[in-house]
């Protein structure tokens, strides 16, 4: 399913090199990596989310995630140094472009009233961050074996040098921006 980096290749570069004026394919931006994170609020109360939240990631990503903890203890959220606080997984390479492409065509779709993602979520370097309140919309996750609904965080990653030539490129990978 190697779909989007052979469209990356054949037809993303050239235009990308036609419209920011590029000299070298060197300096056309790539998508690096892609960071999704489930962070878990309720993991004092039910400690097997946890174990939950990291086997969904690895249906939907076909990776095991790794757990993230604390860094700091925040008495207000009863939250101690070093405890367990959700699950991240980084993609590259193959794996990357895989779920780039069902992110794209086959999950978004299926999240109910979607008029396309916000395009104001670039962080100024080139990297976008989009947040997806449940992990149902990807057609790996039976409805019937959830114990929760989850959200979670996706981070692209980009060697874009700004927030322009970042959007070209995803808009050009296939993210359904708004209007």
């Amino acid at each position: 399913m190697e779909i989007l980096k052979e469209q990356y290749q054949k037809e993303i570069v050239p235009a990308m090199m036609k419209k920011f004026n590029y000299k070298s394919i060197m300096e056309v931006p790539k998508l690096e990596k892609i960071v999704i994170n489930i962070g878990l609020g309720d993991i004092k109360d039910n400690p097997k989310s946890l174990e939950n939240a990291i086997n969904d990631l690895t249906i939907i990503t076909g990776q095991k995630p790794i757990i993230t903890k604390a860094k700091k203890a925040i008495a207000a959220f009863k939250i101690r140094e070093n405890v367990n606080m959700g699950c991240k997984v980084t993609l590259r390479s193959g794996k990357m472009y895989d779920f780039a492409y069902k992110l794209f065509n086959t999950a978004l779709p299926r999240v109910r009233d979607f008029r396309g993602v916000s395009s104001n979520s670039f962080d100024g370097r080139g990297n976008y961050s989009m947040g997806i309140k449940e992990q149902l919309i990807f057609p790996e996750i039976e409805y019937d074996k959830i114990d929760k609904i989850r959200g979670m965080d996706i981070i692209f990653v980009t060697t874009a040098k700004n927030d322009e030539e970042a959007k070209e490129l995803l808009s050009l990978l296939g993210m359904p921006f708004q209007g």
